[in-house]
Order: C-alpha cells, then structure tokens, then sequence
C-alpha cells in the first residue's frame, strides 16, 4: 500500500505541472498608476491576451473558451500581443484560431500586434488576418477618445522577426498625450527609440514558466533577465509583463499560473 501510495504522489506530482496549472487560467487584475492618464481614463480597464500557442496541447475549443471568458470581463478594451499560434511553416493554425480571435469585443475596441511565432508559422498569413480582422496595430497608433480626452495605443513590430519603428508609430502624436505601446518582447523597451512612452505592454516571457521558490523563473527568453512578468519601472517607461497563456519548449508550468491580465489605468493624482 505505501508504494501504491507513494507512486501515487509521484504521477500527480509529475503531471500536475502539465495536465493542472498548465490549463488553470486566472483572471489577474493589476492597478497601473499613470502620472499623464487624462482624468476621464481613471479606471479605464485593459483586458490582455497573450502567448496563446495553439496547437500542440492547446485546443480550438480551449482558445474559444478564453474568447469568451475575455468578452464577460467587460473590459473597456481587449489587447492581444501576439504569438497566437506555435507550429512553425504552416498556415493551418494561423487560419483556425483568428476566426476565434475575431470574436473578442469591447466597447473601445480589440487591438493586437505579432509575436515570433506568428512570423515563423507565417509572415504573410498573420498579417492577412491581423488586417481582415480590424484589429490590426502593428506599426501604427490608433486614439481613444472619452470626451474632449484621448490616449494613444500603438503597436510595435516583432523585435526579433520585424522592425519596431516605435517613433514612427507616435509620430503624429502630441507630446502632451499618454501613450500607451503594444510590444511583444519586452527587450523592445531597451531598444533606440526617442518617444516619451507612458507603458509598454509585453508577453513573450511566460513568465518563465517555472518559477523555484526563493530563487525566480530558472530560464526567461530575453536578454534583460529583469524582464520576468508583472509592472516593472525601467529607465525609459513602466512595462507590463504577462504571463500569457500557452507553452514554449516544455508543456510545463510550475508556480506560474497562465492568466488573462486585467489592467486598471490609474491617474495618481485622482487617488489621494
């Protein structure tokens, strides 16, 4: 009975990583104070979508699911920040999950930007679709307006697979404005760029998948290895970092719980 028991244990501890917080999808909600956030933005809510991978061990059906936990959440608007897919040279999974993408729907709109492995399935393909969809903010900003009062979301390209062109992005922005970046790879905050930005949202990192207790991610895919997950301070910006969704390299998570992001914009002065 104890090796029963015991070889018990082991197969849950085994599998729990793969077939249990693998697949256990929080809804996390971040407070995110923004000095130059117009007034009538405060408590304007973000819901973030990222690092989804379908394919291999993430279903269709799984991916309409989270569609539709992110439309009940009632999000001012959706923001989705690539790798959508995780098979490289085909365009199968690209075509079977933005039909799924394209239901997502919030009162100032869904916008979203690639990642690499929306390139290395396929270049054309996930631009065709980003377009079809209206949801396209790569390489170009788009205003939101409450009132007389604006922000400005803005999209940059792959940081390993295309070009930034983050100043090109805000070009026609006024210096005056909060402007707000969709980058996949949270390296993109440590690149050369001149415009004044208010945050950058970021996936890529999974936030590093297995997180050891008292010692952090044992590997995270940047070059900055501050860049985990969470609202960190840099010198240029504050960057948000989720957790995503999917896998990369192992179908593990330990400690690091996949999550649909939820941030509230906050303007500091209006807290006090």
């Amino acid at each position: 009975m104890k090796w029963v028991l015991s070889g018990g244990a082991l197969v849950l501890a085994g599998s729990y990583p793969t077939f249990i917080e693998r697949t256990t999808v929080l809804v996390n909600h971040y407070k995110i104070p923004l000095p130059r956030l117009p007034a009538a933005f405060h408590g304007f809510r973000l819901a973030q979508l990222t690092d989804i991978h379908l394919g291999q061990l993430v279903s269709a059906a799984f991916v309409e699911g989270l569609v539709q936990r992110t439309n009940r959440l009632g999000a001012d608007a959706i923001l989705c920040t690539g790798d959508f897919v995780h098979a490289r040279n085909t365009i199968e999974e690209i075509d079977q999950i933005w039909p799924l993408l394209a239901k997502l729907h919030a009162n100032y709109g869904v916008y979203s930007v690639l990642g690499n492995h929306d390139h290395w399935a396929d270049t054309d393909r996930s631009l065709y679709w980003l377009e079809r969809t209206g949801q396209d903010l790569r390489h170009q900003s788009k205003v939101i307006y409450k009132g007389k009062n604006r922000i400005i979301l803005g999209g940059a390209g792959d940081f390993l697979e295309d070009q930034l062109k983050i100043d090109e992005v805000f070009a026609r922005s006024d210096e005056r404005d909060c402007r707000i970046l969709l980058s996949h790879n949270p390296d993109s905050v440590d690149s050369d760029f001149d415009t004044p930005l208010d945050l950058v949202i970021s996936g890529h990192t999974h936030g590093g998948q297995v997180v050891v207790p008292l010692f952090g991610p044992v590997t995270v895919p940047v070059d900055n290895k501050n860049y985990t997950s969470g609202l960190i301070a840099t010198p240029k910006t504050q960057l948000f970092i989720s957790r995503g969704i999917g896998w990369s390299i192992l179908p593990v998570r330990f400690n690091c719980y996949p999550e649909i992001a939820v941030l509230e914009l906050l303007n500091p002065k209006l807290l006090a």
